[in-house]
C-alpha cells in the first residue's frame, strides 16, 4: 500500500529498503529495492487463519514493479464456502503509476483490469459487477487501492484495482498505537480509509505498511505482518 521492510529479513538474505518518512498528512511513497517481500497472514474472527496477502518488489531500469498475490479461503470441513483470489502487477515510474494488470476471483466471478499510460493520463479498462465494462481515464498521480504505498488524509478518488472503477475515499489519521507485527509489538500510525468498505491501516515508524483490519460479511478480518516472509 512499508521500517526496512522488516529489518530482520537480512538474516534470510533479503535486501533492506531505503528509509522514508511521514509527511504531515500520511506516509510518502516508499522506494523498495530489488527482491523485497512482505507477507501478511490473514485471520478472521480472532485466530482463524484463512489466507495470505503477499507483495514483492523489483527494479527494472528506472521502474518499480510491484507484484501482489492474495489468496483467502474459508470452509466447513472439506467444503469451501468463501474463496477470494487477487493477483496484480503495478509499474511505477518517478512516483507515478504508469501500468497495472489485475485478475480477481470474487464470489465465483472473475474480473480483469488493464491500465496503461497514455500521455499524461492512465487509460483503464475493467469490469464492475453491476455496471459491466469500465473504461476510464485517471491522472498519473492516482493511487491504486493496494494500500502498501500509504494515503494522505482527506477526501479524494483512488483506482479500484478489483474492477478498474473510481473509488471515492475519506482518509482519517487516528493516532499512534502499538501493533502486533514481525513477531512482536511495534509502534505504528493508524489510518482509517472510509469507502464502500471501511479499512483501518497501520504504517510503522518508517512509514511501511504494517497491518490492516476491517469488517466483512459479519466477520473481523485482520492482517499480521510476518517477521520472515519466507516462512509459511
Amino acid at each position: 500500500m512499508l521500517r526496512t521492510f522488516l529489518t530482520s529479513l537480512s538474516l534470510a538474505g533479503a535486501l533492506s529498503l531505503e528509509v522514508f518518512a511521514f509527511n504531515d498528512d500520511g506516509p510518502v511513497l516508499p522506494t523498495p529495492v530489488e527482491n523485497e517481500e512482505i507477507v501478511f497472514d490473514v485471520y478472521r474472527n480472532g485466530d482463524t487463519r484463512f489466507g495470505t496477502h503477499a507483495l514483492s518488489f523489483q527494479r527494472q531500469g528506472d521502474d518499480l514493479l510491484v507484484s501482489i498475490d492474495i489468496e483467502l479461503r474459508a470452509g466447513v470441513g472439506p467444503i469451501t464456502v468463501f474463496r477470494y483470489e487477487h493477483q496484480s502487477s503495478e509499474r511505477w515510474r518517478d512516483g507515478q503509476l504508469i501500468a497495472l494488470q489485475s485478475e480477481t476471483l470474487k464470489d465465483g466471478e472473475t474480473y480483469d483490469v488493464s491500465a496503461a499510460r497514455d500521455g499524461d493520463r492512465l487509460d483503464v479498462q475493467g469490469e464492475a459487477p453491476e455496471d459491466g465494462s469500465v473504461s476510464l481515464e485517471f491522472p498519473l498521480s492516482v493511487l491504486p487501492s493496494s494500500h502498501w504505498h500509504g494515503y494522505e488524509t482527506g477526501e479524494y478518488a483512488i483506482l479500484n484495482t478489483e474492477h478498474g472503477d473510481e473509488l471515492g475515499v475519506t482518509v482519517e489519521y487516528l493516532g499512534e498505537e502499538m501493533l502486533e507485527a514481525d513477531g512482536e509489538r511495534i509502534n505504528a500510525r493508524r489510518y482509517r480509509l472510509i469507502s464502500d468498505l471501511t479499512v483501518d491501516l497501520w504504517y510503522d515508524e518508517n512509514g511501511r505498511w504494517a497491518g490492516c483490519e476491517f469488517e466483512a460479511r459479519g466477520q473481523t478480518v485482520r492482517y499480521v505482518r510476518r517477521a520472515n516472509p519466507l516462512e509459511g
